[in-house]
């Protein structure tokens, strides 16, 4: 299962899963969209608010009416617009923690004990490099990253014992409908002064993330748990 998987990061990580045989569940808030993804996926759609405890026991019956969940990617997040830290609004505060950190704890309230039941399962969080190396004027969302790559490793140690692998990934900013509230304005001089900041010279992208995320959680990767793994184009060096 994907969340946030409508469109951008989820969406490119849900497509590379399916291609690998998956059988795959998109979650996402925006209902009309979560539905056309998975429809063009081939996949199974379930509307989760997943900031909200109600609704994410809600997403959880509806998948284990399907079959045990082996693989869980947090991937829905927001942002704040680039502003000083001290005039970011409260709402804005309260809504970056509400997805992007309370969401991981509700999913593994719900899903945790079936994975630590089964002696199985893979979660991975989608972080950001925001958290490794902050930029100014996005402090919060910037906390609300390094929070994740803290609660990935909390998450990894705690779960390692029984079979349960916990990972995470870091992108740079990328083509995704998050773009433009990173930059504070979409423009050929704001990408261009971004861009100069990757090494590789691009963003990334929904396929870098698709295939870094089915490498985390195959087989392959079966002796790496708590890795916060850069996929920035140098972005943290």
């Amino acid at each position: 299962m994907v969340t946030g998987g409508a469109s951008g990061f989820g969406a490119g990580i849900g497509r590379r899963f399916r291609s690998e045989g998956a059988n795959v569940i998109i979650a996402d808030v925006d209902r009309e969209a979560g539905a056309a993804m998975a429809a063009a996926l081939g996949a199974r759609f379930v509307a989760a608010d997943v900031g909200d405890a109600t609704s994410v026991a809600a997403m959880a019956e509806a998948v284990e009416a399907l079959g045990p969940l082996d693989i869980l990617v947090n991937n829905a997040g927001v942002t704040h617009l680039p502003a000083a830290l001290e005039t970011i609004a409260e709402t804005d505060f309260d809504r970056v923690f509400r997805v992007n950190a309370k969401s991981v704890y509700l999913t593994a309230r719900a899903f945790v004990p079936g994975m630590k039941a089964r002696g199985a399962g893979v979660i991975l969080n989608i972080a950001s490099t925001a958290g490794i190396s902050p930029r100014p004027r996005l402090s919060w969302y910037n906390a609300s990253k390094g929070w994740m790559i803290t609660a990935t490793k909390a998450m990894a140690v705690e779960l390692a014992p029984f079979g349960v692998r916990v990972n995470a990934l870091c992108p740079v900013a990328g083509e995704t409908p998050l773009l433009k509230s990173f930059l504070g304005e979409d423009t050929p001089e704001m990408r261009a002064r971004f861009l100069a900041t990757i090494p590789l010279g691009r963003f990334s992208t929904p396929e870098d993330l698709g295939n870094a995320a089915v490498f985390l959680c195959s087989d392959e990767a079966a002796m790496l748990t708590g890795v916060a793994l850069e996929v920035d184009g140098g972005r943290c060096i």
